[in-house]
């Protein structure tokens, strides 16, 4: 358990180099709603990277806290080649807070102007995202806003169940482009094992891709957030590749968002309007508002 011990007065905290989270044990970082940690428009704040994948029990807890100003900065460029073929980046994920094999729990938490690598196919998260996770990410009363990266404006997850509930996503925006495809005839170059054509774009509030997790959405507010041009999901993106997965919504309002959109699913409703683009198994909405 970290807390920190500044008084009473709200204070902020520059961070000038990434904060590594211990993987291997539980870590719970409390603010006590006084504390912003703040990237200075230049670091990704913490870290959580375990080399195994859907393994590791051990859950970060953040709570009470504020985060701003972070900056994932990519390193890892994908190969030089003309357009369509992809352009960007295949890291810099997470601009304020990045796991891999771990469990996330985000409560009563703000997250303002994060940035996360601003293009690429497959990298993305302004403020958080988590990759190759067994639990999945939980996260409850907190507000996103002003967010970006080149897919999940806001949150990302690959491989990892995201439970969002009674949570504010506002004019956050995917500023990659073109989407991702596996395309042969447009791209000879071959980068992580495809003919990757698009730079990304999708999902400006919310993604989640990956086979067999699940999306829950319960009192939640997504509004004015924005996909990238030629992408999809200006409020959400969730592509379960398997169709496996479930999208379920619960009294939540999503409007003002834009972007392309489709929804493909096996079972439940079949369109969800122009905020959302999806293939899943089964797709249920109650006492919702969702923008036609």
């Amino acid at each position: 358990m970290i807390t920190f011990n500044c008084g009473s007065a709200p204070i902020t905290i520059p961070i000038t180099a990434t904060l590594n989270v211990p993987y291997d044990r539980d870590t719970v970082i409390d603010g006590a709603q006084t504390v912003t940690l703040d990237g200075q428009g230049s670091v990704q704040i913490l870290s959580f990277n375990s080399p195994n994948w859907q393994n590791n029990e051990s859950r970060l807890t953040l709570q009470h806290l504020a985060f701003t100003n972070a900056r994932a900065n990519p390193t890892d460029a994908i190969p030089t080649a003309p357009a369509p073929c992809s352009q960007g980046w295949d890291d810099g994920q997470g601009g304020a807070v990045y796991m891999r094999d771990g469990n996330l729990t985000v409560i009563d938490c703000i997250f303002t102007t994060n940035h996360a690598a601003p293009l690429g196919p497959d990298t993305g998260g302004g403020a958080i995202y988590v990759q190759g996770s067994k639990h999945g990410m939980l996260i409850v009363g907190s507000t996103f806003k002003g967010n970006d990266a080149a897919n999940a404006g806001a949150v990302g997850g690959l491989f990892c169940e995201e439970d969002i509930y009674n949570s504010l996503f506002d004019s956050n925006s995917a500023i990659g482009n073109g989407a991702n495809n596996d395309d042969a005839s447009q791209c000879s170059v071959i980068n992580n094992g495809q003919n990757e054509i698009g730079s990304g774009g999708n999902g400006g509030a919310i993604y989640s891709d990956g086979n067999s997790v699940d999306m829950n959405l319960c009192g939640d507010a997504i509004t004015n957030n924005h996909a990238g041009q030629g992408a999809f999901g200006g409020g959400i993106f969730f592509t379960s590749n398997n169709m496996a997965g479930n999208l379920t919504i619960t009294d939540s309002t999503i409007t003002g968002n834009t972007g392309g959109h489709w929804t493909n699913s096996n079972s439940g409703v079949s369109d969800l309007g122009s905020a959302v683009g999806t293939n899943c198994n089964t797709i249920t909405v109650s006492n919702s508002t969702i923008q036609p």
